[in-house]
Formats: structure tokens, sequence, C-alpha cells
């Protein structure tokens, strides 16, 4: 299985800050059965900013330590863009990282709302042929209030990943209901942990998979593994026709 987005590199950004911690992490990956991890650590947010160099030094750290241990696991490099005016004009300069150098691109958008200019901007991006992957919708405010604001990003042709925690409550009982509405009403496409530590921000990689499971989701699981090996090797993802949340089941979560 393949993580596409993660937070593993040591003293990178929020996630781990040693060696050690991010080690264990990858071994944690492992035990739930993943075989490649895309690290996406925060680019352009005003919190953190890992240049993509940086990226790539601490990958070629995790891997001496990979290959040392003999590990069945591969890392490959992205980069969690916090979207802006210039977004497209970075892409064009190569200062972003696409998920593990494929067409997509991992985008972040505000947790409180969607800027105005976050339509063109996904309009240059596809303009540039990559096509930007929208990270945990569900968890962002606009979004959660009104699922339309998602439906007019794809749309617009962005894609969506939905976070494992998410799914699996670890962010509480509404941002879980509305996961699994999005997931319904085909508005996310691929699958990530947003892994940031063993304790507070935890992979859960395994557990939101036996969620969807459990709840009768199996069609979802397939598709979410096979478009996160798709992202990785670079290959068209499945695309199902999107669909209308009713009014009334979001509107009860929030108001």
């Amino acid at each position: 299985m393949v993580d596409i987005h993660a937070h593993i590199l040591p003293g990178a950004d929020d996630g781990p800050k040693t060696l050690e911690e991010s080690m264990e992490l990858i071994k944690q990956s492992i035990i739930e059965g993943i075989t490649d991890i895309i690290v996406t650590p925060h680019a352009f947010s005003p919190h953190y900013d890992v240049p993509a160099k940086l990226v790539k030094e601490k990958i070629e750290l995790l891997t001496v330590e990979i290959n040392k241990y003999e590990l069945p696991i591969k890392i490959h490099a992205g980069q969690e863009v916090r979207i802006q005016h210039s977004t497209g004009r970075k892409i064009s300069e190569g200062e972003v990282l696409p998920l593990a150098s494929s067409k997509y691109i991992l985008i972040e958008l505000p947790s409180e709302g969607i800027p105005l200019f976050t339509v063109p901007v996904i309009q240059e991006i596809i303009q540039l042929d990559k096509i930007p992957v929208i990270a945990h919708p569900e968890r962002n405010r606009t979004i959660a209030n009104n699922p339309q604001h998602l439906m007019k990003l794809i749309k617009s042709g962005a894609i969506a990943q939905i976070t494992a925690g998410s799914v699996a409550g670890h962010f509480g009982k509404n941002i879980q209901k509305i996961s699994l509405q999005l997931v319904d009403a085909n508005l996310v496409h691929a699958y990530g942990s947003d892994v940031h530590s063993l304790t507070n921000r935890p992979l859960l990689f395994d557990e939101g998979l036996s969620y969807l499971e459990k709840y009768k989701r199996l069609d979802a699981v397939d598709i979410f593994l096979e478009n996160n090996f798709r992202i990785l090797n670079n290959s068209d993802v499945i695309l199902l026709e999107p669909t209308e949340v009713p009014a009334t089941k979001w509107w009860k979560l929030f108001h």
C-alpha cells in the first residue's frame, strides 16, 4: 500500500523531531502494510516552509537508515503546498515538489476557508499539466459546512485526498461523518495518513480503512488504494461522477 501524505522527516516541520522518532513511524507504517511513503512536509505555509532541497536531504538520511536495517519500504519526495496567488508560478519555476515526481501536487487550503483565488490557481496548475490534490478537505470549515464548495473545486479539475484519522474518528464524530459523506458523494479520490507522530497525530492508516470496510464502503477502499498506487506511478486516477451531499445531512452536523 502507498501513503501519499505523511510528515515523517526528522526536524523538518511539525512532524517528528529526531531520526529515531522518524524511524518509529516508518516501522509502524510497515506493520500496517505500507510499502511506499510519499513524504509531504509543509511548504509555503505561515508556520512551516520546508524547501525542496532540504526535503531531498532528509530523505537521503532516512534512506540510509532504511537500507541499514533492510526495511521493506521506500520513501519518495513531495510537499504539502499551502495555496497562494503565486503557487502556479512556483510550480513552473521548479520550487515545488510534486508527489513522487508525478503530475500530482498536494495542495493545502487554510483550515477556516477557501481563498477567492483558489479556482483560478487550480486552473493555472492544470494548464501546467499538473493535477492539484486537495489535502484533507473534510477538515476545511467552509467545505464541512457545505460540501458544494468542494464540488466546485473538483469540477475545476482538482482531486481530493481524505485523511485516515478523519475516517477513524481521531478528529471527532462530526469530521468522521462528513468524511463518509464525501466518500459516498465521490468527492474524495485518494487516501493519506497525514501522520505527524505516534501519539498526537498517529498513522491510523489501517484503522481508517477498517472503518470504511466495517460500514460497507469496500469499493471506496479499493479505489483509494488503487489511486494512491496510480499517483505514485504517475498514472491517471479513477474518477467517479460526483454527486451532491443532501443538505439535510451536512446541515445537521454544523448548525
